[in-house]
């Protein structure tokens, strides 16, 4: 009987262990990772940071309420090619060649080869990783427009720079080179071609058939230049195959090898124009065809989160989820129209210095280390995601990597402390810099615009310049702001080259 009970009780033990030590490894466990990124979304345009907002976003908000909400959160530019550099480098887009607007779709990728990104440092530290959707950070494609080799594979492209898989489109959809690529080629190349045509739900334009075969007879309705096309690509079609590819890809990780931590980028192309909702969505909110565009954004990323919960994934999972900057010029007009600010309480939109511009939507939702329901209401960029990502890994970056990187984990830890983060630069796609720190914000001179300072704690619509009037503040800022620049970082760290010494733009800076 003795040896009964032995025997049952090492048979427990053998078990517990077994229980206890299972347990353990899929806490430590690494997060998947999931980035998704909106294009032209304003801050406004979340229900839950807009309570005036003309239509609902319950997935954003449910993101919000179980995760970790950034309300002073910003892009590193205000359009879409250096946004893009920023958050997947944690470099400022700025510190390239590209000192003003966006690349085409046909050009040398801004990320040089070598550069450590979100996937690279993933990818190398045993994570799958994939992008979905739009780049818009340049690939270089064969032959020549309407002199294509589609038999030929695209070149400097995401593949070469850290994801393991690619399916999306190059850039914005006026760019054109417009097909549904998967890895270097397109199943259906874009052999036709197409122009902007009249959007009757939105004042800006779709991209539809017919197609032509030559550009010489392509209509032109807002007289705009011929694009390539593929036949079967339309424009309203984007995010639920953006959507459909990546639960693709995640279910095909969990056959795989269900331990194997994911990264995916998803990289929405809404709301930017073509604003394009599918029918099932018209009517639906208060604010127009933006509005239903909106609906239907925020009903793809709901199918994002359920599809973490059918598959047992949630809790380990963290998903962050911003927009590349603020809303395109339309702003205004449905403003009036309809009543919804879609810039909030924020001055201007796309392109501007001003908060418009680059405050964005920011949430984080990782249930296993975020407690629900949590705001930090002090400044943070989207560059800083490299240096969050690294710390979680225990990984260091060389000094050549995430310049402008500051982790974010221990806000995630404790977000009710206020991080000692370095100043912030805004970045307007006319060139003109801004340098934010604490509640001030100083907007540099540029051409024959002087400079400008603000208190956002006390007017974050930027109505009551104090410029003249807080010397020393002016002055601390300015300092910090040039060293930033003449530094080649706002991180600690041995200085590195800007890939310009100098340029226009630094006008308070002598060349």
């Amino acid at each position: 009987m003795l040896l009964f009970r032995i025997f049952i009780l090492s048979i427990l033990f053998v078990f517990t262990f077994f229980l206890c030590g299972h347990s353990k490894s899929a806490d430590s466990k690494n997060p998947n990772i999931i980035l998704i990124y909106t294009d032209d979304q304003g801050f406004g345009d979340a229900s839950n940071l807009n309570p005036k907002a003309k239509f609902k976003t319950p997935a954003l908000d449910r993101l919000a309420e179980e995760g970790l909400t950034f309300t002073d959160g910003h892009s590193s530019d205000t359009v879409c090619t250096p946004s893009r550099y920023g958050l997947l480098t944690g470099r400022y887009s700025w510190r390239t060649h590209l000192k003003q607007g966006v690349l085409g779709a046909d050009v040398t990728c801004l990320i040089e080869d070598g550069r450590v990104t979100l996937a690279s440092l993933l990818r190398d530290n045993d994570y799958d990783t994939a992008m979905v959707g739009k780049w818009h950070l340049g690939m270089k494609f064969p032959g020549t427009f309407g002199k294509r080799d589609w038999s030929q594979p695209v070149e400097d492209m995401p593949l070469d720079k850290g994801f393991e898989y690619f399916w999306g489109i190059p850039a914005s959809l006026n760019y054109g080179i417009l097909a549904w690529f998967e890895g270097r080629y397109a199943a259906v190349p874009p052999t036709v071609f197409t122009a902007k045509k009249n959007n009757s739900r939105h004042p800006d334009y779709r991209i539809i058939p017919p197609y032509q075969n030559d550009p010489a007879y392509v209509p032109t309705p807002q007289n705009t230049k011929p694009i390539e096309i593929a036949p079967n690509f339309v424009d309203s079609e984007c995010l639920t195959r953006f959507t459909d590819k990546a639960i693709d890809w995640m279910t095909e990780q969990l056959n795989k090898d269900s331990d194997q931590p994911f990264f995916l980028y998803l990289s929405f192309t809404s709301p930017h124009y073509p604003v394009a909702p599918l029918p099932r969505f018209w009517g639906l909110g208060e604010a127009g065809g933006y509005g239903e565009f909106m609906i239907e954004t925020d009903f793809h990323v709901g199918r994002i989160l359920s599809f973490l919960d059918q598959k047992g994934l949630a809790k380990n999972t963290m998903v962050v989820f911003s927009s590349d900057n603020g809303p395109e010029r339309t702003w205004n007009w449905r403003a009036k129209e309809y009543g919804h600010q879609s810039n909030h309480i924020y001055k201007e939109g796309k392109r501007s210095i001003y908060e418009g511009g680059h405050r964005v939507p920011l949430f984080v939702r990782w249930p296993a280390k975020i407690t629900a329901g949590k705001q930090y209401h002090h400044p943070v960029g989207q560059p800083d995601l490299l240096a969050t990502f690294a710390q979680i890994l225990g990984v260091s970056l060389p000094d050549n990597a995430g310049e402008d990187s500051v982790s974010l984990l221990p806000i995630f830890e404790n977000p009710y402390q206020k991080m000692d983060h370095p100043p912030i630069i805004n970045h307007a796609s006319n060139g003109r810099f801004a340098i934010r720190d604490g509640d001030w914000k100083l907007i540099m001179p540029h051409g024959k615009l002087t400079r400008e300072l603000y208190n956002l704690k006390h007017d974050p619509s930027e109505e009551n310049n104090l410029f003249g009037q807080q010397h020393e503040i002016e002055e601390r800022l300015e300092r910090a702001i040039t060293a930033i620049v003449q530094n080649g970082r706002t991180t600690k760290g041995a200085p590195q080259k800007n890939d310009v010494l100098w340029w226009p733009d630094l006008t308070w800076i002598s060349k």
